[in-house]
């Protein structure tokens, strides 16, 4: 219970200040207590790398009929011969850079400020902490209550954003069960790939904190709302498996995108079941 008379971090120095307990170790634990953070850190650097050399790459995004889920709806300049196909020929050509820079701002944006994401980052880059029972490094501490942070209470727009971009996501998935001809009833490989990342992205997505209190949030008696208190029982579950809906969603559309750019740069010829 709180009397009031608890040091404050922001004053005192952190936990090493002179008003907290001395305790000469730097922690008690034995375990390999950094192997989550730096595996976290490895993991999240990796596909911080990759998305950004694709991004900036500005090429081998589109091999009929698929299109890269970092560069759709296609925006830039580019992506005539893409809608030619027609893969969203009603969208109109006007960025002149590559495409999925304004893209991924909002899947990204939507990520870095997931309530999981936050705790991955926090603790594998900014070592706040860097686990359970080890002290943070830093002597300051002022929450999410300042820039950059409190940009993190965008998340639930970033919400909004990301639905959208799994609906058109959605639409590059039904896309795909046609052939190079854009003829109907075709199915390869790709279209594999694309309806396991799919499937991901919206078990994600349904699953965020936000989705949660948006479906069961502000409800005085949940047998007055039976729809939504089944609703909010389904993400409820899907909450539970949030961390591995994190990362699997965010294999699966790395996967997907390294597929289309394989095939689009003649690596190999996408495999056609029928």
């Amino acid at each position: 219970m709180a009397t009031g008379t608890e040091p404050d971090l922001k004053s005192t120095g952190g936990v090493r200040g002179p008003a907290r307990a001395s305790i000469a170790a730097p922690h008690l634990r034995t375990d390999r207590w950094w192997l989550p953070p730096a595996a976290t850190a490895a993991g999240l650097l990796a596909f911080v790398v990759y998305s950004s050399w694709r991004a900036f790459s500005d090429a081998d995004y589109y091999a009929a009929p698929y299109v890269s889920p970092f560069y759709s709806p296609c925006l830039a300049e580019s992506c005539a011969p893409m809608k030619a196909g027609p893969n969203w020929e009603l969208v109109g050509s006007w960025w002149p850079l590559s495409p999925a820079l304004i893209i991924l701002i909002f899947p990204l944006g939507f990520r870095l400020t997931c309530y999981y994401y936050r705790k991955a980052y926090y603790r594998g880059f900014w070592a706040s902490p860097p686990a359970c029972a080890v002290a943070e490094p830093h002597r300051t501490y002022s929450g999410e209550t300042r820039f950059p942070l409190i940009l993190q209470n965008l998340h639930r727009y970033f919400f909004y954003a990301a639905m959208l971009v799994a609906v058109v996501l959605s639409w590059d998935t039904i896309l795909a069960f046609r052939d190079e001809h854009y003829d109907w009833g075709h199915m390869g490989l790709g279209t594999l790939v694309f309806l396991v990342n799919i499937v991901l992205i919206w078990a994600y997505t349904l699953s965020c904190h936000s989705c949660r209190h948006i479906v069961g949030g502000k409800l005085k008696h949940f047998s007055k709302h039976p729809v939504r208190y089944r609703m909010w029982q389904w993400v409820g579950r899907l909450n539970d498996r949030h961390m591995l809906l994190a990362w699997a969603s965010l294999v699966s559309v790395a996967v997907a995108d390294l597929y289309v750019y394989l095939v689009a740069s003649g690596v190999f010829d996408d495999p056609r079941f029928f």
